[in-house]
């Protein structure tokens, strides 16, 4: 499969790059970003997905997050795929912000006219990381997942959804019970259908009552001061409880102050970096 170099920057020490390639999955051309730290030149390192939010293109995480200085230091390429397919030409796919365009909610859509190329789970699980291993320095056996908001939920899903593939997970106020709040009904009905059996298997909260448990440990940063925590779109007290009776271990941190924006992401990221690089690297 054939990868096209969109952009190269030099960034501590390492190489900031974007791609664009055909997906089979999702049937459509997509970009991704990913960070080769100078470790990369000489050996195969671990590989790190983030997965973002409502709205974003690779761009956002690798210019507003600041995560490359400990990228760079703990030897991790870091893979930050698109939110969903682009340019479908799908009836309504630009019409709203939480639905469509930049808003894949990281399912295999089942339902016309989504399921040809809203399919970012199988992409971002499978399609993916192949791309990635068959094309660059990374240690498949050392793989690791984490997001923000609807990527948050991503990361949550894609990890409990696959038990022993990723060696630990973090979010940043990830969308942790979507069968409950306005944006995960919008998404789920629209792109899974009405019957909300099938929702569940994308729920992080219901995923957790299931998992048959290989060590997963779960570290969760949201903001005190989120509109969307206070609106009732994240959910968060519904996954931990559900981890709690399940015996998952969670580190859950409520930030006094912090909102939903990169510049809270930015405050805790290299936190993310040294939990994923503890498992990663070791």
């Amino acid at each position: 499969m054939s990868l096209k170099q969109i952009s190269s920057n030099k960034c501590f020490g390492g190489l900031q790059k974007v791609f664009e390639h055909d997906s089979v999955e999702l049937n459509c051309k997509m970009k991704f970003a990913i960070y080769l730290p100078p470790k990369a030149e000489t050996e195969k390192c671990p590989a790190l997905y983030w997965l973002s939010g409502l709205t974003c293109t690779e761009q956002n995480f690798i210019s507003k997050s600041g995560y490359h200085q400990a990228a760079s230091e703990h030897g991790l390429v870091v893979i930050a795929p698109d939110t969903s397919p682009r340019g479908c030409n799908i009836k309504g796919e630009d019409e709203s912000w939480d639905f469509g365009t930049g808003a894949g909610f990281y399912v295999d859509a089942t339902e016309n006219p989504w399921k040809t190329n809203y399919r970012m789970y199988s992409y971002v699980t499978n399609e993916l990381p192949q791309l990635i291993n068959a094309n660059f320095p990374v240690d498949p056996q050392r793989m690791s997942i984490f997001g923000h908001s609807m990527g948050g939920h991503g990361a949550l899903i894609c990890a409990l959804k696959n038990p022993g593939k990723y060696k630990s997970v973090s979010a940043f106020a990830p969308i942790c019970n979507p069968v409950l709040c306005p944006w995960g009904k919008k998404a789920f009905g629209g792109y899974l259908g009405t019957d909300q059996n099938k929702w569940e298997a994308y729920d992080a909260t219901h995923l957790v009552q299931s998992y048959p448990g290989s060590q997963l440990d779960i570290l969760i940063d949201q903001g005190k001061d989120d509109q969307f925590l206070s609106d009732g779109q994240l959910l968060p007290d519904n996954f931990i409880a559900a981890c709690i009776e399940k015996k998952i271990p969670v580190v859950f941190r409520l930030q006094e102050g912090y909102d939903h924006s990169y510049f809270f992401i930015a405050t805790f990221i290299t936190d993310h970096i040294r939990h994923h690089a503890k498992y990663l690297n070791a």
